[in-house]
């Protein structure tokens, strides 16, 4: 629970003086052997912790969704298997699996989603990738507008979004190839663009390795980049210019 609500349920007589002073007294963090839980972290910095799943032992993960639950009342994992998903299903019936991110999340209700980011990718098959980060954005509160398939190769697709982007507060850039997407939508918005290299592509690509040196080397200003296939953190820097720009 945020400091915030603690005090507002004060004030409304939900909890006593007594009863927020215990939950003042909270531990930073919730010691498991095998993990360490920054139960704190979204009082220090605005975003919960996020899981990744990949290469955590089945029952390890599912402890941890537990433990989430418990302190934060919602969770959230990027890269999970078809396999931990169901092990995780069978403790917590309201878990929720996309494929095609590799996203697993509990969350109870809706999340009121704010703003504008636009979440844009080269081909179909980086959409991935692009759905890592636009359900990342969206997890942290953001409002997202997806526009695929929008590639160099038939950059007509890519001009009659315009509008659609030139609205953005932030746009995620997400290509494969030689990644070229980020530079041109970077002449034609005045937002910032987080530029998403893919591994997807033939021999001479080096698995994203290729893309990455061209975004790195845009000619276009405005444009950041972060690891390769990292879906994640262009969400997470997403919502933060986002929640910058509704400031």
């Amino acid at each position: 629970m945020l400091i915030k609500e603690i005090l507002e349920q004060v004030k409304s007589g939900e909890l006593t003086i007594e009863e927020a002073e215990k939950l003042f007294h909270f531990d930073t963090y919730k010691e498991l052997g095998y993990a360490k839980l920054d139960t704190n972290r979204e009082e220090r910095t605005g975003f919960p912790e996020v899981v990744f799943c990949e290469g955590k032992p089945n029952e390890y993960l599912v402890s941890i969704y537990e433990k989430l639950l418990e302190t934060d009342g919602r969770a959230f994992g990027t890269r999970a298997s078809g396999e931990q998903y169901k092990m995780v299903k069978a403790r917590i019936p309201d878990a929720e699996y996309d494929p095609i991110s590799r996203i697993l999340r509990v969350i109870p209700g809706e999340i009121e989603k704010l703003g504008y980011v636009a979440v844009c990718c080269a081909g179909t098959a980086d959409i991935p990738v692009a759905e890592e980060a636009a359900q990342t954005a969206e997890y942290f509160g953001t409002y997202v507008e997806r526009v695929y398939d929008v590639g160099v190769s038939g950059i007509h697709r890519l001009l009659s979004k315009t509008e659609i982007l030139q609205k953005a507060n932030c746009i995620i850039a997400v290509a494969g190839m030689e990644g070229a997407l980020a530079s041109v939508i970077g002449g034609l918005v005045s937002s910032p663009i987080i530029a998403v290299p893919t591994s997807v592509g033939y021999g001479a690509s080096f698995e994203g390795l290729s893309a990455l040196l061209t975004m790195i080397n845009s000619c276009a200003n405005g444009i950041s980049v972060v690891n390769i296939d990292n879906g994640y953190g262009a969400g997470y820097i997403a919502t933060q210019i986002n929640r910058l720009a509704l400031k």
